[in-house]
């Protein structure tokens, strides 16, 4: 790292080449070739912040950027250098907590960061040196070793795929920790790879280090003696990524081709952008407000101070004569000190504890969440995750939901249900003839077949077009397959073998035509073999595979019978197959397609060409010169897929399903009544992701629909932007123009008279309204398209790109009034969404089960330090899960996540952030209104002592507890009555109104507290021999009566209270009463003058105080008192927790009195 940096300062990048060359083993080559010592970084990771000599000066700064600790700093020096009214100590005691506690927090997790750094650098690991076997660290892997890997082991760097055990020069990955897919990869060696490695003379020319998992260029030169060098292309195929783990082979060898920092997985887990919440951003004006009040009481009692003295006989009484130091100080200089001193005076109004104990309630609250046992899910053994806890109250403030739909809305386990073979659909459960059975046929057709030639041709595409691998089963995993869905039935004897795939899709199919009678037998060395009708064998050779990819959205396979007959066998999306066949085939399939989207079904259309002898030399010399290209290899590939991809003949079309998640469309009904919007952002077909939204009541029978997309936009003959613009101007007048206004509160309802609409636009029209023809107005269009959106009761956007899907969260959140996003997904696409908005979340799948049990050779370090947004916990992979804020097993737990903790933690917080101010002017108002009576001389109020631990110890830990442990409604009310949650919406206790009635409660407290002692002071005496309270007791009984007065108005607060609650509360207050008897009852050796001495004990001593403290707090208290026995309870929250229900879905209670129930019982821990 240290060499890049040095280079990108000195230049170093401008030499930067585009390729690199690599020398196999670190090999020279022949003496025809120059050998010039690569210089690579080594493989260390480096996911540390801090080192141990750097962390003191970059951890100082990094908290000192924050301005509340910059302006206590500030505090700090001027009470240090200017002669201030109160002692350094303290504001520089409560800064140094802070800062040392942020310090220790932030270490240690650096920290544990070093440690899985360590980890992963000092693995042991199996190098080729000399062709003898060497092990060595990780961390001392050199670019250009040859690395030896065995099985159920993550591979330490980017490798290339030397050699394999596997007899057809294959080996399967899983690269779930890397882009989510938690399903086997199949990877290939080099092309005629020689056997012995210590005799391999060869060079690797490819591209830089770049973070694209997904692309790999390069090229090999073997050298042989006598011989020319042998190119063979290299491609992401032959490229194994650290932190890919090997599966079901024994042992490969690779060639380092990355290693440390430029690896792929270095170069993708780079630190995300920081998440801030609206509380942060409502305390920060709050802070704005308070610092302006600082200011102002500094600027006034400054000017009172020289007004008074400019009276004669005032700025230099006989008893306070200047120095000559005094006499000589310009007057502009002393005042400027002086109004310093006065902001030093008054400085502990801004509460720097505050953001010491926000952090501890969002880092503590957090375990709530994972310690929920209504979130265990038992089928992957795991509950919920907090990525971060710094947006807990966010899940209280959600607006809009953008949810993903396979693997989300629904379980990504497919099930093959039916084909469509030249016009017939057939089911995939019969008993009939060679399993098939017409249900159906084409236009008043019935009971006809397609032909035993078609229905052949057919089941061979869905035998030979895919990339799976079969997998011989154990004794234990009879039948099993290495998917993300379950098996879907035993298979008979001569049958039971597994099946590894990198989509769950292709399994289906595979499965399907097994159950029609044609069954894949595997592929071996390039030869794919299958079984018919009739059991004979038939093997076809693998020439090519066409690998699918979202923009093609189709994927092909060249392969060559025994008979010598070149076929092209391809399937994919009806939208991709359709213009690349026939139109009268098209008209025979495409009925079929549309009612299996109807019906909730995912469908691929498949198609098949005969090649003809120059047709496929052609397209092998096409692909093999794309394949060697450094430069553009993909454009080049795809050009010539697309040449040969076209003129096929439409054999039919496959439906499978993907059914819905568990308590989907409860979960949706309850997040539209708590008034959230929700989105479903898919990458399938309109019909299919319609049919969805319907089954989970996001669309009802009685919504019109208004549908956005390319059928609509070439419906009307005319350009696609003339009817974008009539379109969107016609959806406009209907869902906004003409709609009534919106009710707050008002649920939806299957009979009600207002019209619903439903919103629904796919990839090439939003792409159209997000970046239209230059001739056309941008900000037009999209202001409309978002109003259309925001007055739908829901919206589908379908045929998203991954991109577009950031860019419909990112045009949500930066709309007018900023509303709280939360987006959910469990696969690697749904990575952009996560990370764009306000909160994520991610959904673990439960096929890596199998995966954690093996041995992790390097990578997962970075794992861990590469968290940040909420997913659903899915099939799909981790990578969802890895870059969320949370993560749940499954949908229905989004209910309770943001219904009921998220309402919780939005209520605590928000108290917590205005009962801080609070507290806070009510200390400093009556300092401030006792310089009216000393002559604005600075003098202060209270004790050192007391400004010291007043936010550190007498007052902190209620606030605390309460934030942690409070609720006010109880959580079966919260699941029940999905309203309340609009109660708490667009952060209604954290408005200027909730603000502005505390900041006049502490005024008013603190006039109490100032005026009431100062009503008993005048009584000269008030002790029974006579003697009067000084100033110092007139002090610490204004103080007394603010900490019991804040205190108790906490206790007031409380509705839920715990044995926690009360020692906390009580146990303040008994510690502020022994504490002031201890510091004052004692004579400190440390002190130079002891203010408080006895003080206490006097004040104690004197009925009078005892009857105006108990009078002032009762005083003070009584408009708490009132508010709450006269305002009238309204609905929910008065009922009383239900008892416990048999039926599933309802959350059990205790049965204790509420006052003797603790958290455990309230948030389901499990311990």
């Amino acid at each position: 790292m240290l060499r890049r940096r040095l280079n990108r300062l000195f230049g170093g990048d401008e030499k930067r080449v585009d390729s690199r060359t690599i020398y196999v083993g670190n090999r020279p080559c022949p003496a025809t070739e120059t050998f010039i010592p690569p210089k690579f970084c080594d493989n260390r990771i480096v996911s540390s912040k801090y080192t141990i000599w750097n962390f003191l000066p970059k951890n100082l700064f990094e908290q000192f950027r924050r301005i509340a600790n910059f302006y206590f700093l500030i505090i700090f020096l001027v009470q240090v250098i200017v002669d201030t009214p109160t002692s350094p100590v303290t504001s520089g005691l409560p800064l140094f907590f802070v800062i040392t506690v942020t310090a220790i927090k932030q270490g240690y997790e650096d920290w544990l960061r070093h440690k899985a750094d360590s980890e992963v650098n000092k693995y042991p690991v199996r190098v080729l040196e000399d062709g003898q076997p060497a092990r060595k660290d990780s961390e001392k892997i050199k670019v250009g070793d040859i690395v030896e890997v065995v099985e159920d082991e993550t591979f330490p760097c980017d490798l290339i795929l030397l050699q394999s055990s596997r007899d057809d020069d294959t080996c399967f990955v899983t690269t779930a920790s890397l882009d989510g897919e938690s399903n086997h990869k199949t990877h290939y060696t080099v092309p005629d790879m020689e056997k012995d490695l210590q005799s391999l003379s060869a060079t690797i020319e490819c591209e830089q280090p770049q973070p694209d998992l997904y692309k790999f260029v390069g090229r090999m030169h073997i050298y042989k003696p006598e011989h020319d060098p042998a190119v063979r292309s290299l491609g992401p195929e032959n490229l194994l990524l650290k932190g890919a783990t090997l599966k079901n082979t024994k042992k490969i060898y690779g060639v380092a081709v990355y290693t440390g920092m430029e690896t792929k997985m270095a170069l993708n887990y780079q630190g995300k952008s920081q998440k801030r919440s609206a509380v942060e951003k409502s305390i920060n004006a709050f802070l704005l407000v308070y610092l302006c009040i600082l200011i102002s009481k500094a600027v006034v009692c400054t000017t009172l101070k020289y007004v008074w003295q400019s009276q004669d006989g005032q700025d230099e009484p006989w008893y306070n004569q200047k120095t000559e130091k005094e006499k000589g100080t310009i007057l502009y200089v002393k005042m400027f000190t002086d109004f310093l001193s006065f902001m030093v005076l008054f400085n502990f109004i801004i509460p720097v504890s505050m953001y010491v104990t926000v952090e501890m309630q969002k880092f503590l609250g957090s375990f709530f969440i994972t310690w929920d046992r209504d979130f265990f899910d038992p089928e992957i053994e795991e509950g919920a995750l907090v990525n971060t806890s710094d947006l807990n109250e966010e899940l209280g403030q959600v607006e809009y939901v953008f949810t993903d739909k396979t693997g989300t809305l629904t379980q990504n386990n497919m099930e093959f249900i039916e084909c469509c073979i030249d016009g017939f659909q057939y089911t995939a459960f019969s008993s009939e003839l060679d399993s098939f059975c017409v249900t159906d046929g084409p236009v008043s057709t019935f009971q006809e077949k397609a032909g035993r030639e078609k229905e052949e041709l057919f089941l061979r595409a869905l035998c030979l077009c895919h990339t799976v691998q079969v997998k011989e089963a154990g004794p234990d995993e009879l039948g099993g397959d290495q998917v993300d869905g379950p098996a879907s039935e035993p298979l008979r004897p001569a049958e039971q073998r597994g099946f590894i795939a990198s989509s769950p899709d292709e399994v289906a199919l595979v499965k399907g035509a097994m159950r029609y009678g044609f069954t894949f037998l595997g592929l071996e060395s390039k030869t794919m073999k299958i079984k018919n009708w009739q059991n004979d064998v038939e093997e076809y050779e693998l020439l090519h595979v066409l690998n699918f990819d979202p923009v093609r959205r189709r994927m092909s396979v060249i392969v060559r019978s025994k008979s010598g007959d070149t076929l092209l066998f391809c399937k994919g999306a009806d939208s991709s197959i359709f213009p690349r066949v026939r139109p009268e085939e098209v008209e025979r399939i495409r009925m079929h397609v549309q009612r299996s989207a109807t019906e909730g079904y995912r469908t691929l259309c498949v198609a098949y060409k005969r090649l003809s002898v120059d047709e496929y030399a052609a397209a092998d010399a096409g692909l093999r010169e794309a394949r060697l290209a450094l430069q553009d290899r993909e454009e080049k590939l795809m050009a010539v897929y697309n040449q040969v991809e076209t003129a096929m003949s439409l054999i039919g079309a496959t439906a499978v399903e993907d059914r819905l998640q568990e308590e989907a469309a409860q979960t949706m009904e309850a997040l539209q009544g708590a008034g959230m919007k929700v989105w479903v952002l898919t990458g399938d077909k309109m019909e299919t992701a319609k049919s969805t939204c319907y089954a989970c009541r996001l669309f009802r029978r009685s919504t019109e629909l208004l549908e956005l997309t390319v059928r609509t936009l070439e419906s009307g003959g005319r350009r696609r932007e003339e009817m974008l613009h009539d379109l969107l101007f016609d959806f406009h007048r209907k869902a906004v123009q003409d709609a009534p206004p919106a009710r707050a509160g008002v649920n939806r309802s299957w009979s009600s008279a207002n019209p619903e609409y439903g919103f629904i636009v796919d990839g090439a029209a939003l792409a159209l309204v997000m970046n239209p023809s230059p001739d056309t107005n941008c900000s037009r269009y999209r202001s409309l398209f978002l109003q259309i959106c925001q007055n739908c009761t829901a919206v589908l956007c379908c045929r998203m790109a991954p991109l577009q899907k950031a860019q419909i969260v990112k045009m949500v959140k930066n709309s007018k009034g900023s509303p709280i996003t939360l987006s959910i997904g469990d696969g690697a696409n749904d990575v952009s969404m996560i990370l764009e908005a306000h909160v994520g979340i991610g959904k673990i799948p439960s096929a890596l089960l199998g995966e954690k049990s093996g041995r992790c050779g390097g990578g997962c370090a970075r794992v861990s330090a590469s968290v940040c947004a909420a997913g659903v916990k899915g099939k799909e992979g981790r990578q969802a899960v890895r870059n969320s804020d949370y993560a749940i097993p499954k949908l229905k737990h989004l209910r309770k996540l943001l219904l009921a903790h998220g309402h919780l933690y939005y209520i605590r917080i928000a108290h917590l952030v205005q009962y801080f101010f609070y507290k806070n002017l009510c200390f400093i108002l009556p300092q401030f209104l006792y310089q009216f009576f000393c002559g604005c001389s600075q003098q202060p109020l209270y004790d050192a002592a007391y400004l010291t631990m007043y936010n550190i110890c007498f007052t902190s830990m209620p606030i605390l507890a309460y934030s942690l442990l409070e609720q006010q409604i109880a959580i079966e009310v919260l699941l029940d009555n999905a309203t309340l949650y609009r109660d708490i919406a667009k952060n209604a206790m954290l408005r200027w109104g909730p603000f502005l009635y505390w900041t006049v409660l502490a005024v008013f407290q603190g006039l109490i507290f100032f005026f009431g002692v100062k009503y008993l002071f005048s009584n000269p005496a008030l002790q029974d021999n006579g003697q009067v309270f000084g100033n110092w007791s007139y002090g610490t009984i204004v103080f007394t009566v603010l900490v019991f007065t804040v205190t108790l108005k906490l206790a007031l607060d409380t509705r839920h209270w715990t044995w926690i609650n009360h020692f906390v509360i009580w146990g303040s207050l008994a510690f502020y009463v022994v504490f002031s008897f201890f510091w004052g009852g004692i004579i400190w050796p440390f002190l130079k003058q002891q203010r408080l001495y006895f003080v206490f004990f006097n004040m104690l001593s004197s009925v009078s105080a005892w009857l105006v403290i108990i009078l002032l707090i009762v005083l003070s208290l009584l408009p708490d008192i009132l508010l709450g026995v006269l305002r009238k309870p309204r609905g929910p929250h008065t009922q009383q927790k239900k008892p416990a229900q048999s039926s599933g879905g309802h959350h059990q209670t205790s049965d204790r009195p509420l006052l003797m129930r603790t958290f455990s019982d309230e948030s389901n821990t499990v311990m």
